[in-house]
């Protein structure tokens, strides 16, 4: 039986004007009333992901969120930190070096504000566009708090330079951090080992939940870690062929209600 609900949002339960339709809605809530957890397992901040977690009726005492891709798990209702993986200064730095010498322009995100560094000012991030609620502030290397909480790196940049730069990111990078496209023009840069199974991983053991007992929701190949630890891996139609060929199951696109399909078969239809 399944009892928690891991959901990536972009491309999965958001369509693609960035709304939760009200049949996906209605089947969340449904589990939920089932005692189901419902958890949204994403690459933003809390911050950025309220007027969601509000608009589902997922703010209560007992409520949780993965964010930063896995590197924090949240309370809902206080915002509290029960789990949290970060990168050292020193990585922020050879990351910011990387942005120099391939002109990729870098953001750091500590906590709820997104660090905007000159890594390369003839290719300006688009990162606080992709997300509005964003605090987003310029700054420059020598202004960074070497003692804060660094979640995590990003690139937001055009798709077509971005891939064209991602293919000379050197091995010691890649072999270094998690080096993961979260759309088609955002890349990220999380702590080895940091994914959406790893903070799946720790919340279930805080709940006493076991991994067969868990559905996993996305579509990009942030979320293959995820479809591949839980006892359901879900797809949607419009996810990329790697999320495809890991999932157990593939529903309806993120524009076809696809997670409510797949709940209403799997969760409230009683099948395991």
């Amino acid at each position: 039986m399944i009892k928690l609900i891991a959901i990536d949002l972009d491309g999965t339960l958001l369509n693609g004007k960035k709304v939760v339709t009200e049949k996906n809605k209605v089947a969340l809530q449904a589990a939920k009333d089932q005692g189901v957890k419902i958890v949204i397992c994403t690459g933003r901040p809390l911050r950025a992901i309220r007027p969601y977690l509000k608009e589902l009726n997922l703010e209560e005492p007992g409520d949780y969120s993965i964010t930063f891709n896995g590197g924090l798990v949240q309370n809902n209702d206080t915002g509290a930190v029960m789990e949290k993986a970060a990168l050292s200064f020193e990585q922020v730095n050879e990351l910011l070096q990387l942005g120099r010498d391939l002109s990729l322009p870098i953001d750091v995100v500590s906590e709820e504000v997104v660090w905007s560094l000159p890594t390369a000012p003839s290719y300006p991030s688009i990162y606080g566009q992709l997300n509005p609620l964003l605090d987003c502030r310029k700054t420059t290397v020598a202004q960074l708090d070497p003692e804060a909480l660094y979640n995590k790196a990003v690139v937001a940049y055009e798709q077509t330079y971005l891939d064209q730069q991602i293919a000379k990111i050197p091995d010691s990078i890649r072999e270094g951090y998690e080096v993961i496209k979260t759309r088609d023009v955002l890349l990220e840069f999380m702590p080895k080992g940091i994914t959406k199974a790893y903070g799946i991983q720790l919340l279930i053991e805080d709940l006493g939940i076991r991994q067969e007992e868990v559905m996993a929701i996305g579509d990009e190949e942030n979320d293959l870690p995820m479809i591949a630890f839980a006892g359901i891996g879900v797809a949607m139609e419009n996810a990329v062929p790697q999320v495809k060929e890991q999932a157990d199951v593939i529903t309806a696109s993120n524009e076809e209600d696809g997670v409510a399909q797949v709940i209403e078969q799997y969760v409230l239809g009683g099948n395991e």
